[in-house]
């Protein structure tokens, strides 16, 4: 077969075109015009062939016979061996090309970019087609200095679009998919879950691989038409420029459905529907995409087609400039005022004017509001009666309409202020002090904008569950009085109205001249409405945020047995931010992590019979008890400062992140305390997870500076006592200036305040494994349990130098093989409790001082131990147990013994021993029904009995029964001793202190350190120890005096 060409045309000459189009389309072909290569009729080079090769299609040219070709659905179209010649390969089809009709279209009618679109980036049609149909970056037409374009052509990979981009549900889904949404400004009003026209622009031209803007631009409006996004301000539709705001149709309802409602066909980017349409034969369809280019390929006089007519729907770059320029100044003054003013004023009075006649617009736009839903639904007046239900209509109304007629009597005022001062002169000479005079009013504006979001959830709540109402909607938004838009496009019209004021008047202030009273005027009414836009902004926000919070509160599902109130619903709760992160690297499913402002909450969102369900994941973590692994990797500490999160952590909680693969993204929760867990997820970018942390890390510190200001915290010891001699016990002599600490290696004496500031305690009585210690002031006696031993010491013996008297040194053994003793005053007695326990067992030997010890006068140490070695203390009672005890508290003729069995009371007349729990109240059960809880402390509090577990607290009356049923509190640790300074409750663990309120039960404050020990509580202050970085013992006091009190 011979060789193929097209018409020749020589450079000055130009193609006889079939169809006569017009000179646009003859200049288009000029730019292409190629001589060694046939022509289309839009001048597209139509490249050399081989003698036996077939026609081009548009997707890719034809290389081999005996691949298949494949149609956009997937049915094969199976093509002709060649006659002769060697074996070509066919590519795969692609959708990247551009239609030929597309083309057409954007030779015969030019059309022109959008206002809000670069010139220098809107390209035609015809420049994105090259040779050989690529549309990548390596093989784009790139423009010269001349205008010309520079065709380039090179291998490179084909860029296959994402999804079949005529198919807008496809392209919508994965357009919300990969969106990236975040907070946006327009006109100082901030808008959350939005993105850019220019951003939504950038992803549709990704999405369909095109560099032609214009036709990624349609694309979004086919997507706009249909609903599925929309500018923030109903304006208009989608725009190419990074300050157009656009958010999604979103139903704000509970039963949220899935997916997109959009649904059409993109015909630009169809392909041929025909299994028969092959690439050496002409298509039978008129509309064929290939008809044009097979034409030439076949040197085929192109027949003429059918036409449209041009539409002017919605999807056309037209932005209602005619009408707007119908609105301008010049046209409505008479031609000698307007030729008397030079061009600054006549910007100034153009501008002075769209601010009266827009004025007259927002407030016709509330009048429609009030005269065509607000009234028709009251029926004040009416024939037919008001689809709401007359109980809630009210309601109803002042919910969806706020205080929307408030706004329109203060706009109402402006606007007949601005008219009249427009009828004074066709020339207005001032506006500002209009505004001066009316802006202090604008306190409506703030109601409404907090009010705003609630209203679009009644309203769309009550259209989808009441057929009347959905009716009337439809039938009010048909309305030619609606102008098309919807009602939600006029409940914004308030807030943007107040953000578009101050754009206004600093375009009047940019064209006024210096001795114009409105240089001092309008600079004062816009920092009045700017502090207006800001309270908006912020009472928008917090209400915002209310909703959202109130919407997820009532959307989550916990596991049975798994629920925690996390107080979504209090009045300053705060979500900071959500993100999604990948189960594995290998999975799509996902995990979405909401950081509020005290907690992290991991929550897997499932579709359910198409429905959203959100399921919480794992258990939410309290902020002061989240540890990720990774922060010290990602957010490096600077200096020593220390973060609360994991500055004092325990070995087997420390911050070593597990083992990563290359390209891996990990980030890992742990929970400290009771029920905690490790959780690794995955983030799918380094931005994303170093924000998180980021913002995790942020929050912590927040919380730690807020919550650590009502108590003082003084450090008493540090950099002495070593891991090889920790402290395990302390407590204050001489009142209170002393400290006596019991060490696992002897007993040291400090001061609290010592003169010289480098004194370090010293070492005053030999003994080893000291566990516990405690004085009886009132008869100079120490106290110590040293190696399972309760000895006694006379006070005077921590006073005595080395070397004198080690007679005095000598300790008293009162009894061996003690566990733990207490004193205390029972029966109007001084008391000391020695008890030894085994697993089944406790025997509680009671003492009591000798009498002698505390009469008389004050005799010296050496004397006392030589009185005729008499004992220091002698027996009182004992008791017995059958169970293990681990603690004991005194009443006033009683012992409250803590053991296996609970809290046993102990008549300390009779022996006799009972249960302080009542048996009958059943509102005990769960301490029953609870396996290996741990009785630990006990306080009495106003008739009251505070007890303490291992797990929980809870208060009882004198008789056993529960008192306060509503007050409880789930520890978050597993704490092993508590200490009440009123009105905190205080419980130690080795990795924190948890800190309540002891009226309320709300957590306070989190504290969190590393072998964290309780040394001694009082009323005066709270003495415990701890390891710090180093691993040398810390001991610090906690007093809640001089400070005020943290309200729960």
């Amino acid at each position: 077969m011979a060789k193929l060409s097209g018409p020749s045309f020589g450079p000055g000459s130009t193609p006889s075109p079939p169809f006569n189009p017009n000179p646009t389309a003859v200049t288009r072909q000029n730019q292409y015009h190629h001589n060694a290569a046939a022509m289309t009729q839009l001048g597209r080079p139509v490249p050399d062939r081989h003698r036996d090769e077939r026609a081009m299609s548009m997707t890719s040219y034809a290389t081999d016979a005996h691949h298949t070709h494949i149609m956009n659905s997937g049915r094969p179209i199976p093509n002709r061996r060649p006659p002769s010649g060697p074996e070509q390969v066919t590519p795969p089809p692609r959708y990247d090309s551009m239609p030929n009709h597309v083309a057409e279209m954007y030779a015969n009618k030019p059309r022109p970019p959008s206002d809000a679109s670069s010139r220098s980036r809107t390209m035609s049609m015809a420049s994105t087609i090259t040779p050989d149909r690529t549309m990548s970056v390596q093989s784009q037409a790139t423009q010269s200095s001349n205008g010309q374009a520079t065709l380039v052509s090179r291998d490179s990979h084909r860029r296959v679009p994402v999804v079949y981009p005529a198919l807008l549900s496809r392209v919508a889904d994965v357009f919300r998919e990969k969106i990236s949404l975040g907070e946006r400004q327009k006109n100082g009003l901030s808008y959350q879950n939005a993105f850019s026209g220019t951003d939504a622009v950038d992803l549709i031209a990704s999405i369909i691989r095109t560099n032609d803007r214009n036709l990624a631009l349609l694309l979004g409006r086919a997507l706009d038409a249909q609903k599925f996004f929309h500018d923030v301000t109903y304006d208009h539709r989608l725009r190419d420029a990074p300050g157009e705001v656009y958010q999604f149709k979103e139903t704000l309802t509970e039963d949220r459905a899935v997916g997109t409602e959009v649904n059409g066909v993109f015909t630009l980017l169809t392909e041929c529907y025909s299994p028969t349409c092959t690439r050496d034969s002409l298509c039978y369809s008129i509309a064929c995409p290939r008809r044009l280019e097979q034409q030439a390929r076949l040197n085929l006089k192109p027949q003429p087609i059918l036409r449209t007519s041009g539409s002017k729907g919605s999807l056309h770059i037209d932005d209602d400039d005619d009408n707007d320029n119908q609105k301008l100044w010049i046209n409505m003054v008479p031609k000698e005022v307007s030729e008397s003013v030079d061009d600054h004023e006549k910007k100034r009075q153009e501008i002075i004017f769209e601010i009266m006649y827009t004025e007259r617009d927002f407030v016709k736009d509330l009048e429609y509001l009030r005269d065509f839903w607000m009234r028709p639904l009251r029926a004040a007046g009416a024939n037919t009666a008001s689809p709401i239900p007359e109980h809630r209509r009210e309601k109803f109304i002042r919910t969806v309409f706020g205080n929307c007629l408030e706004v329109l009597k203060v706009n109402s005022a402006l606007c007949e202020a601005l008219n009249a001062r427009q009828k004074e002169s066709h020339v207005v000479k001032t506006v500002g002090d209009i505004f001066l005079q009316h802006v202090p009013r604008f306190d409506p504006f703030i109601k409404y904008g907090a009010n705003q979001l609630y209203g679009k959830f009644e309203f769309e709540k009550e259209k989808s569950s009441n057929p009347a109402f959905a009716k009337f909607v439809e039938d009010t938004e048909r309305l030619k009085e609606s102008r098309k838009l919807e009602l939600n496009g006029y409940l914004t019209k308030p807030t943007t109205r107040l953000a578009r004021y101050p754009l206004l008047l600093e375009s009047v202030l940019k064209n006024t001249s210096d001795d114009n009273p409105d240089k001092e005027d309008i600079p004062k009414a816009v920092k009045l409405i700017k502090s207006f836009l800001s309270r908006v902004n912020a009472e928008s926000g917090k209400a915002e945020n209310h909703f959202n919070l109130v919407q997820l509160n009532n959307s989550l599902k916990f596991n049975p047995g798994d629920y925690v109130d996390l107080k979504l619903t209090e009045e300053n709760r705060q979500m900071l931010t959500k993100m999604a992160f990948k189960k594995t690297t290998g999975e799509s499913s996902e995990v979405t992590a909401y950081l509020f402002d005290h907690a992290v909450l991991l929550v897997r969102i499932k579709v359910v019979n198409k429905r959203e369900e959100y399921r919480v994941y794992k258990k939410p973590i309290p902020l002061e008890l989240l540890v990720i692994a990774q922060m010290e990797e990602v957010i490096p500490r600077l200096g020593i400062s220390k973060r609360p999160s994991s500055s004092l952590l325990s070995n087997k909680v420390a911050p070593n992140p597990p083992p990563t693969k290359d390209g891996q993204l990990p980030i890992t929760f742990r929970h400290l305390g009771k029920g905690g867990y490790e959780q690794t997820l995955y983030a799918t970018s380094p931005t994303q997870r170093r924000k998180f942390i980021e913002m995790v890390e942020e929050q912590q510190r927040k919380l730690w500076e807020r919550n650590s200001n009502f108590y003082n915290k003084t450090v008493l010891c540090e950099n002495f006592f070593s891991a090889i001699n920790r402290v395990n016990c302390c407590v204050p002599v001489d009142g209170g200036r002393k400290l006596v600490f019991g060490t696992d290696s002897g007993i040291y004496l400090s001061e609290r305040w010592p003169k010289d500031k480098n004194a370090k305690p010293r070492k005053v009585l030999e003994a080893s494994q000291v566990t516990q210690i405690d004085t009886l002031e009132e008869y100079q006696l120490l106290l110590v349990l040293a190696n399972k031993t309760l000895q006694s010491y006379p006070l005077d013996a921590l006073d005595i130098g080395e070397g004198q008297n080690t007679i005095a040194r000598r300790p008293k053994k009162i009894q061996g093989h003690a566990n733990f003793f207490k004193a205390g005053i029972g029966l109007g007695r001084h008391l000391v409790c020695s008890v030894k326990t085994s697993a089944l067992s406790s025997t509680i030997k009671v003492y009591e001082p000798m009498d002698n010890l505390a009469k008389g006068k004050k005799k010296s140490a050496v004397s006392k131990m030589f009185q005729s070695g008499q004992d220091t203390l002698k027996p009182f009672k004992e008791y017995y147990i059958p169970a293990e005890s681990s603690s004991i508290h005194f009443l006033r003729s009683t012992l409250c013994v803590g053991c296996a069995r609970g809290f046993e009371v102990v008549s300390l007349e009779t022996t006799e021993t009972q249960s302080l729990l009542d048996q009958a109240d059943t509102s005990l059960d769960f301490v029953a029904r609870k396996e290996n809880v741990k009785p630990i402390h006990i306080e009495r509090m106003n008739g009251e009995f505070l007890l303490n577990y291992s797990d929980f607290s809870f208060f009882v009356n004198r008789n056993g029964w529960r008192a306060r049923p509503d007050w409880r509190i789930s520890w978050e640790g597993n704490p092993n001793a508590f200490a009440l300074s009123y009105p905190y409750i205080l419980a130690f663990e080795p990795n924190f202190i948890e800190i309540r309120h002891v009226e309320t039960s709300e957590l306070i404050h989190i504290m969190t350190g590393k072998n964290i020990r309780m040394l001694h509580s009082s009323t005066r202050e709270i003495i415990y120890a701890y390891e710090d970085e180093s691993g040398e013992d810390v001991v610090a006091s906690l007093d809640f005096w001089s400070k005020p009190q943290q309200q729960a």
